[in-house]
């Protein structure tokens, strides 16, 4: 029997449930309140050059991400490219993230950079979580590395990421991190990271092709008002260009947009989700005539800058002869300089990129842009895995996810193409 399936957010994790859905046979409508399908891994012009508003890598270890690539026959635009880590401290840069980078980082004891080396190790090795689960990752991070490693290492990431949320963040979050990176490397000195040629674009533009292809609707500038139901069970979605029927709705947008739209949960389920923090965005592109550094990413650890790094993307996806380079603002939103302007928040970005490198000028910049987000980050706090709901809520046929449902995993296109898979898969007429 064919189910009508809606689904709100066009996102990977939304595009995947739409076609997961329509692949089995349901009657699909996906609705997205942008003009543009793809979420975080929609595409902008910059300056002639399409780009991706929020930076995405592919690690060896996405396995949704490739198996999708392939049924949907575009396996061969996937691209591997060598990459390396630098890290800014005391006003140089240096190499980062292999054991002789470490051992010669001039900044930290011997013992501290011993300290540091079998913990990553161990990081990367370690298959099991619920171990670390309920501590903090300052707490696990000065177990294993010391005050010493913490101070100069991570605690400048941590507090220009999180905040006032800094000293609990979950371990089990931070570990995943770190081992989705240090197991694609292919050697110990090296980094293996791969994109999709044509950007995320590629990817987003093939999903929304199969899904119309095989009969199912996409709904664009078509915001989610209010998901309905009647007696326990969902009936449809409403919006601003008429009210879409459903069997089953499958919902991907942040949790803290949830309250409004969906009336008829109880309230301790609406409490559960205006439970969980978030940390929002101001992501800053550049497009400059010269490089910054030779790294595909550095962090930063100095006092008087106010980032927790760059990622230089075109180390890694080649844009010709020009240079693109990501500076995420992580901040609460009720930071003063999530209301700055786009052009302080470049202007200071770019004097910070000078620091880097003294040699980079105004001229060399063609072009920057800024994408605000106000739900960036989930905040994932020691425990957190008690703390999330179940995917399939009290109102019969609704399913509902974030990205904080993939925790300990971080968000990602893989973890997004993979769980919406599943939640296509648990729709049954």
């Amino acid at each position: 029997m064919i189910a009508r399936v809606v689904v709100i957010g066009s996102g990977a994790m939304g595009l995947s449930a739409a076609y997961h859905a329509v692949k089995a046979g349901h009657t699909v409508e996906l609705v997205e309140g942008s003009p543009e399908p793809g979420g975080m891994a929609a595409h902008f012009d910059l300056a002639g050059l399409s780009t991706e508003r929020f930076y995405h890598f592919v690690c060896n270890t996405d396995f949704a991400t490739f198996d999708l690539m392939k049924e949907l026959g575009i396996w061969d635009k996937m691209r591997w490219h060598v990459t390396t880590m630098g890290v800014f401290s005391n006003n140089k840069l240096f190499p980062w993230g292999n054991p002789i980078a470490l051992l010669t980082y001039p900044h930290l004891s011997l013992i501290a950079r011993l300290r540091y080396a079998l913990f990553a190790f161990v990081s990367v090795k370690r298959d099991r979580w619920d171990s670390i689960e309920t501590e903090s990752a300052k707490n696990w991070i000065l177990r294993w590395c010391g005050q010493e490693a913490y101070d100069k290492l991570w605690e400048p990431l941590f507090r220009l990421k999180f905040f006032s949320y800094q000293d609990n963040i979950s371990a089990a979050w931070i570990w995943t991190r770190i081992r989705r990176i240090g197991r694609s490397r292919y050697s110990m000195m090296r980094e293996k990271l791969g994109y999709i040629e044509g950007g995320s674009q590629t990817l987003v533009d093939t999903l929304t092709s199969a899904i119309e292809r095989l009969g199912g609707k996409i709904r664009l500038s078509s915001l989610a008002i209010k998901v309905t139901s009647e007696n326990g069970r969902v009936t449809g979605v409403e919006t601003p260009n008429g009210f879409v029927p459903a069997d089953f709705v499958i919902c991907t947008v942040p949790t803290p947009l949830l309250g409004n739209m969906i009336p008829d949960l109880p309230a301790e389920w609406r409490a559960r989700y205006d439970a969980i923090e978030n940390i929002g965005i101001c992501c800053l592109v550049f497009k400059l005539k010269k490089a910054v550094t030779p790294h595909f990413w550095v962090n930063i650890s100095e006092p008087d800058i106010e980032i927790p790094g760059v990622v230089e993307f075109s180390n890694l996806r080649k844009v010709g002869d020009d240079h693109v380079v990501y500076v995420p603002y992580y901040m609460p939103i009720t930071h003063p300089k999530f209301s700055w302007s786009d052009d302080q928040l470049l202007s200071e970005a770019l004097g910070y990129l000078k620091r880097i490198n003294r040699s980079l000028t105004d001229d060399d910049v063609i072009a920057g842009s800024v994408a605000r987000l106000k739900y960036a980050q989930p905040i994932c706090e020691p425990g957190f895995a008690a703390k999330i709901p179940p995917v399939q809520t009290p109102i019969a046929g609704l399913q509902i996810a974030d990205t904080c449902f993939y925790y300990p995993e971080d968000r990602g296109i893989s973890e997004s193409l993979r769980f919406g898979k599943e939640m296509a898969a648990r729709v049954t007429a």
